[in-house]
């Protein structure tokens, strides 16, 4: 979801990379005051598709998902879109594959209860087995009372298996992890791959699709969610980071989450 980010400031700090996810978050915050602050431009010229989907989606909710290409977050300072709406959900990057772990996935994880309405999501790799990219998601992500469903990413096409085989798969890990966490996971893809390839099979799943197509201003009728930007600008984030919508209302998404 979404471009990297500069991990240039990783490469400064080895070891705190090499160990990030054992590490306190007291030290974690130490060590983002230590770093060089990117200063990203407020006004970007995606700025106005920004208002323009505010406009037009005056009751849908507003939030973002991140993954360690977005470095280390200052959440404390993450409220608002500016020019938007108050971040009300955020989705975290858990895991990639079947072994796969995102880098700070625990800080944000551990940062996220209790101010926003936190979900986790896996990162799916076409050609990797797929009831074992489920057991690393499981492993992973601890959901609680009032986390938003998991979900799962696919965005790529496989290469050494058909397409058919890849819906196989698919399927295998959405049981699997709605068996475990007893909630429906939500469906994460790119509008043409979503229409040419998964569309018949998994219409009737949650959706939250990507399209920075500028002209749109709503999302189409079967999105539930819609990432309509990956160049958001927020306080606390020193890299652009994924804007989505919610086509609906704050009490409906509470509604999704885990009881």
């Amino acid at each position: 979801m979404g471009a990297a980010g500069s991990l240039a400031w990783k490469y400064r700090y080895p070891l705190y990379s090499k160990y990030q996810n054992y590490i306190p978050i007291s030290v974690v915050k130490y060590m983002r005051s230590m770093r060089p602050t990117q200063h990203l431009d407020p006004n970007i010229p995606f700025k106005q598709h920004h208002m323009t989907v505010a406009t037009h989606n005056s009751a849908a909710v507003f939030g973002i998902d991140v993954s360690h290409y977005q470095d280390i977050i200052d959440w404390s300072k993450v409220e608002n879109i500016p020019g938007l709406r108050p971040v009300e959900f955020v989705f975290i990057r858990a895991t990639m594959g079947r072994s796969k772990r995102d880098s700070y996935f625990t800080y944000n994880w551990k940062s996220t209860k209790g101010k926003f309405l936190r979900g986790a999501y896996h990162y799916y790799r076409p050609d990797e087995n797929s009831l074992l990219q489920a057991d690393n998601f499981i492993k992973v992500v601890t959901l609680e009372e009032g986390d938003l469903p998991p979900v799962l990413d696919i965005e790529k096409m496989p290469k050494g298996q058909s397409m058919d085989s890849l819906k196989i798969g698919l399927k295998r890990w959405l049981n699997k992890v709605e068996n475990h966490y007893k909630v429906r996971p939500i469906i994460y893809s790119g509008d043409h791959y979503f229409n040419n390839f998964l569309e018949k099979e998994f219409a009737d799943y949650t959706l939250w699709i990507a399209n920075y197509n500028r002209s749109l201003k709503a999302p189409k009728k079967h999105w539930k969610m819609w990432q309509y930007s990956e160049k958001g600008v927020i306080d606390g984030i020193n890299e652009f980071v994924d804007l989505n919508l919610f086509d609906g209302s704050l009490e409906e998404l509470k509604g999704m989450t885990k009881k």
